[in-house]
C-alpha cells in the first residue's frame, strides 16, 4: 500500500514527489514514457525564479534526481485506471495493479494533432511536435511551422537560425503569441509568415515532400505542428469531474470532486499554464495530499 501515487513525471508530478518524500509517506511516481512532460524539450529557460538561464532537460533532471534521492519510486508505466475503493484508491497500469491511500493526477497534456491524412503516417519522415528534438535535422533546409501561440512563434525563431527558409502557418489573422516574441520572429529575413491559412492536404510517401493550404502548395523537408495540446486524462472508473475541454477541475487546493483524488499543472483547469504554475499545483497538491493521508491513517 502506497500513501501517495502520482501520475506522470512532468515538472507538476515530480515536485509533488519531492514534498510527499520529504514528509515521509511512501511515493509511488508512474510514468507513461520519459520524465520531464514537454517543457524537458525546452533548449533555454530564463522566466523560472532561481535560473537565469537553464535547459528544460537540466532542470527536470535535476528534479528527477531529487525525488529518487529523497525516497520516490518512479516506474515507467502507463496508468489505464483508477478504481476508487473508498478505503484506498486502486491503480490499473499497463503491467500493475497498486493500491494507495490517494493519487494525484499530473499527467499534462499531448500535442494536439492536424488529424488529416498522412500526418500519423510522416510522423518521424518529415513531420515533428518539437523543434528543439528534431531541427537539427533540417540544417540549411526549408521547413513550415503551424500554429499562432508562443510554442509556434518561438519554434519558427529557433528554425529559422539554422534553416535556409521557415515557413510560419496560422489560420487566424492574428497571433495569440505575446508580442516581443511576434517581433522577434517579424525580424528574420528567412521567415515567411502566411496568415489566414490552412493546411488541408500533406504530401509524400516515404518522408514528408510537400503541403497544401487553402492558398497555396509548397515544398518542404520538415513540418513542425504546433497547435496546442489536449489533457491526457481518460480512466472509466471514476467519473472525475472535467469542464467542456477535457481538462479536470479543481479547487484552490488542487482537491478533485473525488476524495482523495488531487490534480496538478497542465492537466488542471486553470488560466496560466507555465513552469512555475506546474511546480506550483505539484506542492499544493502534495501538501493537501499529505494532509488527506493523515487524517485517513488516524481514523482507521
Amino acid at each position: 500500500m502506497y500513501d501517495i501515487i502520482i501520475i506522470g513525471a512532468g515538472p507538476a508530478g515530480l515536485t509533488s514527489a519531492i514534498y510527499a518524500s520529504r514528509s515521509e509517506n511512501k511515493v509511488l511516481v508512474l510514468e507513461e514514457s520519459n520524465y520531464g512532460g514537454q517543457i524537458i524539450n525546452a533548449s533555454k529557460i530564463e522566466n523560472y525564479p532561481g535560473e537565469i538561464n537553464i535547459s528544460g532537460y537540466d532542470l527536470v533532471t535535476n528534479m528527477y534526481n531529487q525525488a529518487l534521492q529523497l525516497g520516490s519510486e518512479i516506474k515507467n508505466e502507463k496508468v489505464l485506471d483508477i478504481i476508487d475503493k473508498n478505503e484506498y484508491k486502486e491503480i490499473i497500469t499497463n503491467e500493475n495493479k497498486y493500491k494507495t491511500l490517494s493519487v494525484i493526477i499530473a499527467s499534462g497534456a499531448s500535442n494536439r494533432k492536424l488529424n488529416i491524412p498522412n500526418e500519423k503516417e510522416l510522423i518521424g519522415k518529415g513531420i515533428s511536435y518539437c523543434a528543439t528534438c528534431d531541427g537539427a535535422f533540417y540544417k540549411n533546409k526549408t521547413v513550415a511551422v503551424i500554429g499562432g501561440g508562443n510554442t509556434a512563434i518561438n519554434e519558427a525563431i529557433y528554425l529559422s537560425d539554422m534553416c535556409k527558409q521557415v515557413y510560419l502557418i496560422h489560420r487566424n489573422s492574428c497571433f495569440k503569441a505575446m508580442e516581443k516574441y511576434v517581433e522577434t520572429l517579424k525580424k528574420k529575413n528567412n521567415v515567411k509568415i502566411i496568415l489566414n491559412s490552412n493546411i488541408i492536404k500533406i504530401n509524400g510517401i516515404d518522408k514528408l515532400e510537400s503541403i497544401e493550404t487553402n492558398k497555396e502548395k509548397i515544398d518542404i523537408d520538415g513540418l513542425f505542428i504546433a497547435i496546442g495540446r489536449e489533457p491526457e486524462v481518460s480512466y472509466d472508473s471514476i467519473d472525475i469531474e472535467l469542464d467542456n475541454n477535457g481538462y479536470i477541475i479543481s479547487n484552490d487546493k488542487c482537491n478533485t470532486n473525488i476524495d482523495g483524488v488531487f490534480v496538478a499543472g497542465d492537466v488542471r483547469k486553470k488560466e496560466v499554464r507555465q513552469l512555475v504554475t506546474a511546480t506550483s499545483d505539484g506542492a499544493i497538491a502534495a501538501l493537501n495530499a499529505i494532509k488527506y493521508v493523515k487524517k485517513n491513517k488516524s481514523s482507521n
